[in-house]
């Protein structure tokens, strides 16, 4: 009997990334992912989220546990503040997605990470959404990412590290290109 330790760096199992990457490489069918979450009004702006389950790898998925969200805003807006807003939510799906590349991308050069931070801003002008200014737009009119990475690398080999995970970063995608979105109503 043998016995083998995956080693991680930066927490991340490296040979069992590849190894799936590999794996839908030789089956693309597989990488079709479709990624759900369930809502549900409660009161004034407050909403909550359910995130279970999803499919891919050909199949039907679940989480380890069910995740719930709470949405809302905040009492300057005559709300309840139950939760961030839904554009809060925006910039940490971009945190998490970027800063888990960097931790992947670096582990897969073999750079270890001591500490990577970010602050996001978005700069929003709510006069559109509000209705006073139809030519004013209802989303950011720019996002602002600064990291704050200590690894053994240097400073060239860090901004390598957060361009791939930008370049591969799903969240990033996302934001940067139109994706097209249907809103149907069910009777």
């Amino acid at each position: 009997m043998t016995d083998t330790t995956t080693e991680l760096l930066n927490g991340v199992n490296v040979e069992a990334l590849l190894g799936a990457r590999a794996a839908l490489t030789e089956v693309p069918a597989a990488a079709s992912f479709k990624w759900r979450a369930e809502s549900e009004w409660k009161s004034g702006t407050h909403t909550e989220s359910r995130i279970n389950g999803f499919f891919g790898l050909g199949e039907e998925q679940r989480h380890v546990r069910e995740f719930c969200f709470d949405s809302d805003h905040p009492e300057i807006f005559a709300s309840e503040d139950n939760g961030p807003t839904p554009v809060e939510f925006v910039l940490v799906g971009l945190a998490g997605c970027l800063t888990a590349g960097i931790a992947s991308v670096a582990a897969n050069r073999g750079v270890k990470l001591r500490s990577a931070t970010a602050t996001i801003e978005a700069d929003m002008d709510i006069q559109g959404i509000l209705g006073i200014d139809s030519d004013v737009r209802n989303g950011f009119n720019g996002i602002t990412v600064n990291y704050a990475i200590d690894a053994d690398a240097s400073e060239d080999d860090i901004a390598a590290i957060v361009a791939q995970s930008q370049k591969r970063s799903a969240v990033f995608d996302i934001i940067t290109n139109p994706t097209n979105v249907t809103v149907r109503v069910n009777q």
